[in-house]
């Protein structure tokens, strides 16, 4: 039975230049313990109401706290994930579904989204990427340079991608299996958040993860970002920073759920911590071994997750050249 909070309301602010640009949209805290995006964008939020930055062109949108009931609780999420499964909801059923309803209206109003988060364990900020351009059913896209780009001066040294085929393996394994209840972790639209909503809109984006939660440079990785995207787009008067030497691309090839409460982790993983094919990962409650398929990565290792929710996800070496 979903518990019924109370309903703390969204606040965006809007600043627009009587130069016509792109029109940018920049999200904080969509779950609720990611606070470095909040952080950054009151920062940036500061400086423009103060007149020390100046936008120049285009229309550019802040939201500081885009789950504010999460973030009022202080954890990730307040009744569901809000970064999965995001859409229009005709009824909507909880808190998280009431705020899609107003979030993908606003998305749909721009042309490019920064997203920007922060991760349970130890581990260096990353960017995740979307698709190739394709006309696939999975996640069509017609944008894969614009945003190849933008991933490419957000100052971080690796790029993820592979996210919706990877999502769309995992919820095929669920319906296969038939372990999980929650009717959301096995929709088809179940890998869905801010940035793949948005290229079903005709968007392009970019979900960075800023470091871990409470690390204390992850704001300062955040505010950044938010200040190169601006520069990439021609929006204020800064200088375009290169983009880092030897960026590392990964690419997602699964996702491992924790099954029982008792699935545990053989060690302390952080994220893109490298494992060799058949290295041992964790075990399952029974003591069944959990090993790595192949050579390859651990990313968003979480031994707090939630039954039925993602444990784990694995990665490999990308062949894709940016």
């Amino acid at each position: 039975m979903t518990v019924r909070h109370p309903a703390p309301p969204l606040q965006r602010h809007q600043f627009a230049a009587p130069e016509p640009g792109p029109r940018l949209l920049v999200l904080g805290a969509v779950h609720g313990d990611e606070t470095c995006g909040t952080r950054a964008i009151e920062r940036l939020l500061g400086e423009l109401q103060r007149g020390e930055v100046e936008l120049q062109r285009g229309l550019l949108t802040l939201v500081p706290v885009t789950n504010p009931l999460a973030y009022q609780l202080g954890k990730r999420q307040g009744e569901r994930n809000l970064n999965r499964n995001l859409r229009i909801y005709a009824a909507p059923a909880n808190y998280e579904d009431r705020v899609a309803n107003i979030l993908c209206p606003w998305i749909s109003e721009h042309e490019v989204l920064l997203d920007l988060h922060s991760f349970h364990t130890a581990g260096v900020p990353f960017a995740m990427l979307g698709p190739p351009d394709n006309d696939g059913p999975i996640e069509a896209f017609a944008h894969a340079h614009a945003e190849q780009r933008m991933a490419l001066h957000l100052g971080t040294s690796r790029i993820v991608e592979g996210w919706m085929e990877t999502y769309a393996r995992g919820v095929a394994r669920r319906q296969r299996e038939g372990r999980v209840t929650a009717p959301d972790l096995l929709d088809n639209s179940y890998g869905v958040g801010t940035t793949e909503f948005a290229r079903t809109q005709g968007l392009y984006g970019i979900t960075l993860e800023c470091g871990q939660h409470r690390d204390p440079q992850a704001p300062e990785v955040a505010y950044r970002a938010i200040r190169q995207t601006l520069a990439l787009l021609g929006m204020i008067d800064a200088p375009l920073a290169p983009s880092e030497p030897g960026i590392e691309i990964i690419r997602l090839v699964d996702v491992i759920d924790m099954e029982h409460a008792g699935d545990v982790f053989v060690r302390e993983w952080a994220s893109f911590d490298r494992v060799a094919s058949g290295e041992l990962i964790g075990h399952r409650q029974g003591g069944a071994p959990v090993t790595a398929p192949q050579d390859g990565y651990i990313v968003f290792p979480n031994p707090g997750a939630l039954v039925g929710n993602e444990w784990f996800y694995f990665g490999v070496e990308s062949k894709r050249q940016l």
